[in-house]
């Protein structure tokens, strides 16, 4: 007859044939009920990383189309499996009930932010930087043609790739700026 005793996990190691406690001893009923979130998925979607410019390869595993569980991907030459503390917290991002999925605006001199429809906001957005690029051009400096504005400035994201830098230099150069900066240290 089994006593309480023999559900220790003290004891089990103690008397049983695992001595270092690292298999059965270890092992309660509901340690034997569980199940990873992995092993669950309908799918796995590669990805990478947001959070910085060294670009981890992560597995997305996706079930009933919601986002389950975020590992680093072994197969990446990059990272070999491996995440730092926030790319392992990533998950969050997708599906902290925090996240922020409207357009939230606040006004001039407001107090209070308010949701726009996401065409609004693009027409926004597109008639400040019309506005701007109008507002500061310069034909001349100095007496030499520059054609440039002084209204528009980027500062890109250490987790942008060769590819999208490549097109913000270019499309804000087409737009007239000069001042295309990216913080990418690495």
């Amino acid at each position: 007859m089994k006593t309480w005793l023999d559900a220790w996990p003290v004891f089990r190691q103690l008397t049983g044939p695992d001595p270092l406690g690292r298999g059965a001893a270890a092992r309660s009923r509901a340690t034997e009920n569980v199940v990873a979130r992995t092993a669950t998925a309908d799918r796995v979607v590669q990805s990478v990383c947001p959070y910085c410019s060294v670009g981890c390869a992560q597995r997305v595993y996706v079930k009933d189309e919601q986002v389950v569980q975020i590992e680093g991907d072994p197969d990446s030459p990059v990272n070999r499996g491996r995440l730092c503390p926030k790319g392992s917290a990533s998950k969050s991002l997708v599906t902290s009930p925090t996240r922020v999925t409207k357009v939230r605006y606040r006004r001039p001199y407001g107090t209070e932010w308010e949701d726009l429809d996401l065409d609004t906001a693009m027409e926004m957005i597109a008639d400040r930087v019309l506005d701007a690029r109008r507002r500061y051009w310069q034909d001349e400096c100095d007496g030499k043609r520059v054609n440039r504005t002084m209204g528009i400035a980027s500062l890109g994201g250490a987790a942008l790739d060769n590819e999208e830098n490549y097109l913000m230099k270019k499309l804000y150069s087409a737009m007239g700026a000069i001042q295309i900066e990216n913080q990418a240290r690495i």
